[in-house]
């Protein structure tokens, strides 16, 4: 069976060559008589996978070791909760910025934990965007500033980041090792495996190691990064097969070469952005000072027209188009991972389908 184009928010194109690698040793890992989902958390097989999935983190994101890398379940919705927990102190307020349907879910559970002030909101603007720099009205007495860093929903994006006194944390689940970062100014980043980084079922977080130590005792321990930083992220068994992807995933982008991933990204978009703009029949959702590398959004004439666009490229090959059902329209991920002859084959549908419809 061919494989298709498959253009899905998350769960999310992975690289062909990882699948294969995968496949090749699922039965029988390394000799090992058994695969790498049935081995020991804490046996010798299972040890040196996470060890190499750190190490190819800390690589990656050249990190000091001020900062740990931890391997958490629940996803980025889990860490919603967990940085206000462990982060946002008595006496203190939490920044955030509101861009969109994420961001805003970040907000709603960080004000179960304490006070939040909304720095800047553009969450319900149309056509989509993140907050520009001199709206931040930042609090006085803020334990952190909360971004996110790409909003898959509306296709919006931070292009460089805000410079504050206090930690910055950000959710980066859709464009983390997509684009150069220097990650010195932020505190903590977070980011759901799904998209960039492998199969769902774990979050990838990085934390300045000193930050976790704010956490109160009297926190649930399983809800501490101390406890998972002091235990190497195997407190409880980890998602062991979403590790071993994930290891596979950075050894990949390692071998692609950072820099030419980004020209790909840069360059994928751009190509899909400009059939998008060529005409009226299509029209882009973000700003154009905004624009997401990593989702393209866009909209027909009307939502029959939409659905017709959405079944006839299925048809062709062309998987998950369909805008998230919060907002409807057009989605196109483009992740690391995504081929850019799948970003000319959908141009090429674009061209034809407004041929027969425009």
């Amino acid at each position: 069976m061919a494989r298709i184009y498959n253009f899905s928010a998350g769960p999310a194109v992975l690289p062909e060559e990882v699948l294969e690698e995968a496949r090749t040793q699922l039965p029988d890992y390394h000799g090992s008589g058994m695969s790498i989902m049935e081995c020991s958390h804490r046996g010798r097989d299972f040890a040196a996978v996470h060890a190499e999935a750190i190490a190819n983190t800390r690589k990656l994101l050249k990190l000091s070791d001020d900062y740990a890398v931890l391997f958490l379940q629940g996803g980025a919705s889990l860490q919603f909760a967990m940085v206000p927990m462990n982060l946002l102190t008595d006496g203190a307020v939490a920044d955030y910025t509101n861009s969109g349907s994420w961001a805003a879910k970040a907000i709603k559970e960080a004000r179960k934990i304490g006070q939040v002030n909304v720095a800047a909101d553009c969450g319900k603007e149309i056509p989509t965007r993140v907050p520009r720099m001199d709206e931040l009205q930042l609090s006085a007495n803020a334990a952190y500033l909360h971004v996110t860093s790409n909003e898959t929903i509306s296709g919006a994006r931070w292009n460089s980041y805000p410079q504050v006194d206090v930690p910055l944390v950000a959710d980066m689940s859709s464009d983390i090792l997509s684009r150069p970062l220097d990650v010195e100014p932020f505190g903590l980043i977070y980011a759901g495996a799904q998209k960039n980084l492998g199969p769902a079922g774990m979050a990838l977080v990085v934390i300045r190691k000193d930050l976790a130590e704010k956490a109160p005792e009297t926190l649930p321990t399983m809800l501490q990064y101390r406890t998972h930083i002091e235990n190497d992220s195997l407190y409880n068994t980890p998602p062991c097969w979403t590790i071993y992807i994930y290891m596979l995933v950075t050894r990949w982008i390692m071998k692609q070469g950072q820099e030419k991933l980004y020209r790909q990204n840069v360059e994928k978009a751009a190509g899909l952005y400009e059939r998008i703009d060529r005409s009226a029949f299509y029209r882009g959702t973000a700003l154009p000072e905004f624009r997401s590398d990593m989702n393209v959004t866009f909209r027909l004439a009307d939502e029959e027209l939409e659905a017709l666009f959405v079944k006839e490229a299925l048809a062709e090959g062309l998987s998950g188009l369909k805008g998230h059902r919060s907002v409807g329209g057009i989605r196109a991920s483009i992740y690391n991972a995504f081929p850019p002859e799948g970003v000319e084959k959908l141009v090429d549908f674009m061209d034809d389908f407004e041929a027969r419809h425009g």
